[in-house]
């Protein structure tokens, strides 16, 4: 098994009645709610990174490392409300663990700078503006669907909940006279351009938050009697309102919230469905079941018990966003702005530079229902923009889509799918920047800027023509399906134009100007945020090929030079005078903190050395996950569960190399034996019976495998792999 350091293997935190106690350093605590649920920590993603050895470079003091960047509150799978405390605006997830008071508990969340709507404080008598409470790890829980914290300033004890679209928090006021709950409506993760709040009764309010033009309405009751309603508008954007709690009883205070995107009339309707009369312990209960339903479907033997916790904390992590936009009724707002129902659930966009890469895929496989229901929303985006819209960079909807309709999954507009990213693929103005240069010359070309600096923003023309490649390999699946010759034709041609910016007078995948000619100066050590590459360095880029390795590993000269380069890669150390804000987790310079180089690893496969992507893989597994004093930092920024979904993958021996191919590189699982079932019931197992850590060979359902993958067609049909390992 893969050797974690001793310190980690002693660092499962506790479990307790309802989770994770957040600064417990010994295994052990309270019955669980669920065998899996009970082995997820929230909190794992919440530290921050401070090992200057794994960052590469000592940042300045004023830099947090972008790291983790999670939520720690309650939700469930892939839900319109993440109920999670706040202690920080415009921080990412607005959680960073090093904090000591928390400024309210906000119904969304993603961990990307946004969101962290409507937010609600307990707020006792005699507390003075501006509000918030003092609080210590130590009196602080969570697990899937549930949240606990002690306001030690307040003497507040705070418990929250959620279902799909609504939040449940209980407040127990230490003193029953003067209670107050603030709605803090000025602020959010971004800019509250407008609010309102109004009290409709005794004990309903209801109200609107509007930031970047998105209205969130609310509706919300209360178990106490409401005395009244003090609005402070100081300025739209900073002021707040206080709900006076009549005096004269000491239950805790229970307030059930319902977001809609729609109107007050249907968050009331999503309240009325999801919650009504239901106790706090039972919604908590209902939230758990659905995680740990969703949890057990794969199930893992033979691990110690940090390899379970990060294991099902990945899981866990890899299934909250995309988020549900549609209320119980089905009406959502499009991109139009108008208001719409279809026969699908409307779900955001995903993330789809960070997760198209594996996070989408483990989705598609777990919840296929909840896949079709999110490319129907993307083709419903589409359909308004003209082309299917994208996430930061590249077209990888392509790849997404594609690699959906390859694993079966069907139940969409796939012809409008394909029309709209054929429009991606050829048409200028849309999803793909510089398509016509791309199309004409076979490469995105740079700009001739002098003196570039890490913060220089130019065509990113290494990583566009590397992106597009790949979304046209994807799209030539899709247009075979399609039986349209003529594309495929043209896209496989296509799929091969990363070859042309790769400098064989360097080996690496270089920038080149509108004349064909190189970029230079060329630093292939120098991290751009988007010059040539994107968010990367030379040496991160020079490995993407993933549809065509073969080809990649013939650029470089065949397999010796192959190997030669990627020994150097992950061996050669990173310059700590290159300080890039998201850049960070290095392994030479291989940069495990954010997305670009996550196929890397796998890349000695194509040269016959397993054993060396391996050593790889489980120093990743080892040493970017779970780390930092408290043993809950990560090496970069989870990107919307993209860095947890590699874990997962990373630790089950199976990774999707080229996601929009309905295939699985094998690797050696840290486990001896997984059990995967499907939604269809069927069972995929994955053993590794000699616990070795060198892959000598693959047997499928008893059978000697001639190659590395495995088709798709053993989650559809069921079976067992097994892989031969060598000590």
């Amino acid at each position: 098994m893969i050797k974690f350091r001793k310190n980690i293997a002693i660092a499962v935190l506790s479990v307790s009645l309802f989770g994770f106690n957040a600064k417990a350093q010994e295994s052990g605590g309270g019955p669980a709610k669920g065998k899996y649920t009970a082995l997820v920590n929230p909190f794992i993603g919440t530290a921050p990174l401070l090992d200057t050895k794994i960052i590469g470079y000592t940042p300045p003091a004023d830099m947090r490392v972008w790291a983790g960047l999670v939520f720690p509150g309650s939700s469930v799978p892939n839900a319109m409300v993440q109920l999670s405390p706040m202690t920080k605006y415009r921080s990412g997830a607005g959680y960073e663990y090093e904090d000591t008071s928390i400024l309210g508990f906000t119904h969304t969340n993603k961990g990307h700078w946004n969101l962290c709507h409507i937010p609600l404080l307990p707020v006792p008598d005699g507390a003075s503006f501006p509000y918030k409470s003092t609080f210590s790890h130590n009196q602080e829980k969570g697990s899937p669907a549930y949240y606990e914290v002690y306001l030690k300033e307040y003497d507040v004890q705070v418990k929250l909940t959620s279902t799909l679209r609504c939040g449940i928090h209980e407040y127990a006021f230490k003193n029953n006279k003067g209670r107050k709950v603030l709605f803090d409506l000025g602020r959010a993760n971004n800019r509250v351009d407008d609010w309102q709040i109004k009290q409709e009764s005794s004990n309903v309010l209801t109200g609107f938050q509007r930031t970047g033009g998105e209205k969130i309405f609310f509706y919300a009751t209360l178990s106490s009697t409401i005395d009244k309603l003090d609005v402070k508008e100081m300025s739209k954007n900073n002021g707040y309102a206080l709900v006076y709690i009549k005096d004269g009883d000491t239950k805790p205070v229970t307030v059930k919230i319902a977001l809609s995107f729609v109107s007050v009339e249907n968050a009331k309707e999503n309240l009325k469905a999801e919650v009504g009369d239901k106790s706090f312990s039972r919604i908590f209960e209902e939230g758990s079941t659905t995680w740990e339903n969703l949890l057990s479907k794969i199930q893992v033997k033979g691990g110690n018990k940090q390899q379970d916790v990060m294991f099902y904390s990945m899981l866990y992590r890899s299934f909250l966003w995309p988020a549900l936009r549609s209320d119980v009724n089905g009406q959502f707002i499009d991109e139009a702005g108008k208001v719409r129902k279809e026969d699908y659930r409307y779900y955001t966009l995903p993330s789809l530079w960070d997760d198209y890469r594996n996070k989408l895929v483990l989705l598609s496989i777990v919840s296929p229902d909840v896949t079709a229901d999110v490319i129907s929303s993307i083709i419903n985006e589409g359909e308004i923009k003209g082309f299917i819209p994208t996430f930061f960079h590249g077209d990888h909807a392509a790849s997404f889509i594609a690699g959906s309709y390859m694993r079966g999954i069907r139940n969409y507009d796939v012809k409008t799918a394909y029309k709209l990213l054929l429009n991606n693929a050829y048409k200028e103005g849309g999803t793909r920047p510089h398509i016509a240069e791309y199309i004409a010359k076979g490469y995105v070309p740079e700009q001739d800027i002098k003196d570039p600096k890490i913060e220089t923003k130019a065509n990113a023309g290494v990583t566009k023509t590397l992106e597009y490649a790949y979304d046209d390999h994807a799209l030539a699946l899709l247009a075979k399906e399609m039986n349209d010759t003529e594309h495929y034709n043209d896209l496989v041609k296509r799929s091969k134009n990363y070859a042309n910016v790769f400098d064989k007078s360097t080996a690496f995948m270089r920038g080149k100007l509108e004349d064909g000619k190189w970029v230079t100066p060329f630093n292939p050590e120098f991290p751009y945020y988007e010059y040539m590459y994107r968010e990367a360095n030379a040496w991160q880029l020079s490995f993407f090929a993933p549809h065509d390795m073969k080809g990649l590993v013939e650029l470089y000269g065949g397999a010796e030079p192959f190997e030669a380069k990627l020994d150097e890669f992950f061996t050669k150390p990173w310059n700590p005078t290159y300080i890039a804000w998201n850049i960070s987790g290095f392994i030479g310079q291989y940069c495990h903190g954010n997305q670009p180089d996550h196929e890397a690893p796998f890349s000695y496969y194509f040269i016959n050395k397993p054993e060396k992507s391996q050593q790889r893989i489980d120093e990743i597994l080892d040493t970017m996950y779970g780390i930092g004093p408290e043993k809950l930092a990560m090496s970069g920024m989870d990107d919307a569960g993209e860095m947890s979904s590699w874990y997962v993958f990373g630790a089950l021996g199976l990774y999707p190399l080229s996601p929009a191919d309905p295939e699985y590189i094998v690797t050696v699982p840290i486990f001896s034996e997984v059990n995967w079932t499907m939604p269809s019931g069927k069972k995929l197992t994955i053993a590794n019976p000699n616990a070795g850590r060198n892959l000598k060979g693959i047997k499928v359902n008893g059978n000697e495998s001639k190659g590395y993958f495995i088709s798709h067609d053993l989650f559809k049909n069921g079976g067992r792999i097994e892989v031969e390992t060598s000590k």
